[in-house]
């Protein structure tokens, strides 16, 4: 005689299901409590409490150094026209940012498939990258004067794009040549050994000039803001910066800095959660390890 096993009970069913929602909470929060996490909080509030401290003590007046606590307090007074000029400037940067990004990844291919083509033109993507910005970028707004947004973001761009196009470059000639004669072997195609065997090889250089050019980008539009000096509703945060220091609006200066420096870390966050990712379950250096 079988003996059938009772069904499980609701009770049972409720308490797996909270397990299950349970569990990414708990990681999130073990997460948080990282010590990657915790210690560089732990050094940016000594920081800014030595900052203060010193402040106070010596009486240092605002308009040389304001103190961190000066400086929240303007941050929010002038939020709105902060913000909205930090949006521009954050504008400029993507669409600097996407430009470089297609454009490095298509010449690094096209770098891959030719040594002639390579040795012919790398040389003038150096000079490109080491030619300083500030230096080219006024003849760049004469270029452009009837569109300064272009301008602004051809000059992002510029200091953007060579991360890419060399770190790419580096991973499409770096696929192990083992594998390349073994691709050659069953007769593929130049192109086929490009998709299967090239591009996922090059993934982890081709991020981590996403992560170089994130930051890059944002420098490079900041500075050509500077350059131009545009004003107005379409005005970026560098427009801010400069009007704050000619006014001698030190504390506001401070804050709008404070601004560009936390879009520039998030920018990079972002882009190493995004290489983390993808790269979190075959590369090595995404692979977590017990020990």
């Amino acid at each position: 005689m079988t003996v059938k096993s009772p069904p499980p009970s609701l009770g049972t069913d409720v308490s797996r299901s909270e397990g299950a929602i349970a569990a990414p909470t708990q990681n999130r929060l073990r997460a948080l409590w990282h010590p990657d996490v915790i210690a560089p909080i732990i050094v940016g509030v000594m920081a800014l409490a030595l900052w203060e401290g010193a402040v106070q003590l010596f009486n240092v007046p605002p308009y040389l150094l304001p103190g961190p606590i000066l400086v929240w307090q303007t941050l929010l007074t002038e939020w709105p026209d902060l913000f909205r000029s930090l949006m521009v400037t954050l504008q400029i940067t993507v669409v600097a940012f996407l430009l470089a990004t297609v454009s490095g990844l298509l010449l690094a291919v096209l770098f891959t498939q030719s040594k002639w083509i390579e040795r012919s033109f790398f040389p003038y993507a150096v000079i490109l990258q080491t030619t300083p910005i500030v230096a080219i970028a006024p003849l760049i707004i004469i270029w452009f004067q009837d569109s300064t947004f272009v301008a602004l973001v051809i000059c992002a761009w510029i200091v953007a794009f060579f991360p890419i196009v060399s770190n790419t470059t580096l991973g499409l000639n770096s696929a192990d040549h083992t594998l390349q004669n073994l691709f050659h072997l069953y007769g593929a195609s130049r192109w086929q050994t490009l998709w299967h065997l090239r591009l996922p090889s090059a993934m982890p250089y081709f991020l981590g000039g996403l992560r170089i050019s994130g930051g890059l980008a944002l420098i490079g539009a900041v500075v050509a803001e500077f350059v131009a000096g545009t004003g107005g509703a379409r005005s970026g945060i560098a427009y801010q910066i400069l009007m704050s220091s000619y006014n001698l609006q030190i504390p506001r200066m401070f804050a709008a800095l404070a601004m560009t420096t936390v879009l520039g870390v998030l920018i990079f966050v972002g882009l190493t959660w995004l290489s983390n990712r993808l790269l979190r379950h075959w590369h090595e250096s995404a692979v977590r390890r017990e020990n």
